[in-house]
């Protein structure tokens, strides 16, 4: 370990964001590391110090209280417990400078899901990689999925998703999705030769994508997927569905550079198969 930086999960206490305290607190355990359960007040609509705001701090005092009392006997770690004012993304994005990783609960099933709540909020602008919780049971899965696109931050992806597995004893699954012309649909625009050119092009940029794993983990069993008849987050999802784990970089080449989630990252949240997490290219690797 190069890094004592503890793990932090946010609560809301919804049935999301217990799952996440749970994964976190195991994911703790297991790496070592100290665990921070944070629960944010969100004071954005307090245009004064009301006296009811006193009420909603000791709500969120006992809130925490109950989460962290929920570990015991369950997993073998004492967590610390942290109250935060201000919106919450923004402030467990900032208080994520702080740790190794932040966990969060994917969000409620109303208005989009993830795409309506927290989780996109901080996956967007965490400084440190982000793991989504969702509540599907994770009793039987095995496997890590990544999912690539040439980009460096596809790369990094691999190397996280590598490392996890490895660790675990779990298989990989490095998964590329190509936008290879249709044959029929684009028939008289692009032969379909072209097509299969693009497709073996693109089969190539896989394979360099996971070039080195055999020397770096002589043991990992590596399978390459390559997808050319589905969007990368239908891609993702399919091979996720039965995975311990899945991995995603924030952002891919496709991605416009002044967009802090790529599509493929935003996409994914909305329809989480499993623990996703996101990879940032700025974050300090090797330490969780």
């Amino acid at each position: 370990m190069t890094s004592r930086k503890p793990i932090a999960v946010g609560t809301n206490d919804s049935a999301q964001s217990q799952a996440a305290i749970l994964w976190a607190a195991r994911r703790a355990h297991h790496a070592g590391l100290p665990l921070v359960i944070v629960h944010v007040v969100d004071d954005r609509w307090v245009a004064e110090p009301y006296p009811w705001f006193g009420t909603l701090q000791q709500a969120g005092e006992e809130l925490l209280k109950t989460a962290a009392g929920r570990l015991e006997g369950s997993v073998p770690v004492t967590p610390a417990t942290l109250l935060l004012t201000g919106s919450v993304g923004g402030q467990l994005a900032k208080y994520s400078k702080k740790t190794s990783m932040m966990v969060i609960g994917s969000g409620s099933g109303h208005l989009g899901g993830a795409l309506a709540d927290r989780a996109l909020q901080v996956a967007t602008a965490a400084k440190v990689p982000v793991a989504v919780i969702g509540t599907q049971d994770l009793e039987g899965r095995s496997g890590v999925v990544v999912g690539v696109d040439g980009s460096a931050e596809a790369t990094q992806a691999v190397a996280f998703a590598a490392a996890e597995a490895d660790r675990d004893g779990d298989e990989l699954t490095v998964v590329y999705a190509v936008n290879a012309p249709d044959p029929v649909i684009d028939a008289g625009l692009t032969p379909a030769v072209l097509a299969d050119l693009i497709v073996d092009e693109e089969r190539v940029v896989l394979s360099e994508t996971v070039a080195g794993l055999k020397e770096d983990y002589p043991d990992l069993t590596v399978h390459q997927r390559l997808e050319s008849d589905k969007g990368a987050v239908d891609a993702l999802v399919e091979a996720a569905a039965g995975a311990r784990l899945l991995v995603v970089g924030s952002r891919g080449r496709g991605a416009f550079k002044r967009l802090l989630l790529g599509s493929t990252a935003h996409g994914v949240l909305k329809h989480l198969p499993c623990p996703t997490i996101i990879t940032r290219t700025d974050a300090v690797q090797g330490t969780i």
